[in-house]
């Protein structure tokens, strides 16, 4: 092929069934543009040249990522709010691909990197836990709202309608109806099946901390449980994609935002950007630490508890989670082990 004719960068605009392409030479000229049905792309990519295959990190990404990487190209995944500047006027599929190619070229563009297969597993059992947990509390509220219109209440808490719930049933002086109790067993029958799917997902999650060992590490931070640590793992494996500890808690979100103008620094409260539920996690962690640390003398809780007379509880808590999220960092990208503080 001749040498201005042959693509070095590609841009893809992924779709569900159609994929848009645009590719630049060397020279940064355009080479290519062409729209693709799914069932050609991968043998189409096979009879490109090694070049630089960008897409946005969404829906199918990482298994494309996967099989693209087999054919000897390299990809890269990022993130659609840093290609979002780079799209010229209206917006369609090929100005999409061309601001895919067009992100990929700057130096100091920030990358995700590609999930393998078990990585998919543990994020998929973790998301289905959480969507279970999310049901079983509305169904929780419902029964609770629903017994209300009738008179009777019941604690907030997941185990307070275990309890009542049953009592409920069997009390025969409370005013219910016939056709309300078959209802209302009907409901108790779906919360018990959502704890059991619930306590299925939890030993899932210990099988598959007993197969990361880079889980088995982290477990030993303080504020870092089986949750946290498979989350962790599933979602960035050993975290190369971070030059260091910063980057990484940025990612998580745990990091003040920043409003600097005119030379005058001003940080406002963390960010909240990136993961969410790893976010949710640490910060849970952190506060269980932060609750026993008057127990203590080691450094670190003495360290905790000036932040506290200090900064006050929540800030605090926030700050141990970002030091839990730069320790981790540090564990999977240089392989170390854990020393706890003296």
């Amino acid at each position: 092929m001749n040498s201005s004719k042959k693509v070095s960068r590609l841009g893809i605009d992924l779709g569900k069934n159609v994929f848009h392409l645009f590719g630049v030479n060397k020279e940064e000229e355009r080479v290519l543009k062409k729209k693709l049905p799914r069932r050609q792309l991968l043998a189409y990519l096979s009879n490109l040249d090694s070049c630089v295959i960008a897409m946005e990190a969404c829906g199918g990404s990482n298994y494309w990522g996967r099989e693209i990487t087999k054919l000897g190209h390299e990809v890269r995944l990022i993130n659609p709010q840093y290609v979002k500047p780079y799209v010229k006027r209206n917006k369609n599929d090929y100005n999409d691909a061309e601001a895919i190619c067009e992100a990929a070229s700057r130096p100091n563009m920030r990358f995700v990197s590609v999930k393998s297969v078990a990585q998919q597993d543990g994020q998929s059992l973790h998301r289905m836990r959480q969507s279970t947990i999310k049901a079983r509390t509305a169904l929780v509220n419902q029964i609770r709202g629903l017994l209300g219109e009738y008179g009777l209440v019941i604690a907030q808490g997941v185990a307070q309608v275990r309890r009542r719930v049953p009592e409920i049933l069997e009390d025969a002086e409370n005013g219910l109806t016939d056709r309300f109790r078959r209802w209302l067993s009907d409901l108790y029958e779906d919360l018990r099946r959502l704890d059991e799917r619930v306590k299925g997902y939890d030993r899932e999650i210990e099988l598959l901390f007993r197969e990361q060992e880079d889980s088995q590490r982290l477990v030993a931070v303080e504020g870092v449980g089986i949750q946290t640590d498979t989350a962790v793992v599933s979602s960035y494996g050993q975290a190369k994609e971070f030059k260091n500890g910063r980057q990484f808690a940025a990612s998580l979100g745990l990091v003040p935002r920043q409003h600097t103008t005119g030379g005058k620094p001003r940080l406002l409260g963390i960010s909240k950007r990136g993961d969410r539920y790893i976010r949710t996690l640490l910060i849970h962690g952190a506060r269980a630490v932060v609750r026993t640390v008057e127990r203590k003398q080691d450094a670190r809780s003495r360290w905790i508890q000036r932040l506290i007379k200090e900064r006050g509880m929540n800030r605090a808590v926030v700050a141990v989670a970002n030091k839990n999220a730069r320790i981790i960092w540090a564990l999977l990208s240089r392989q170390e082990q854990y020393r706890r503080a003296v």
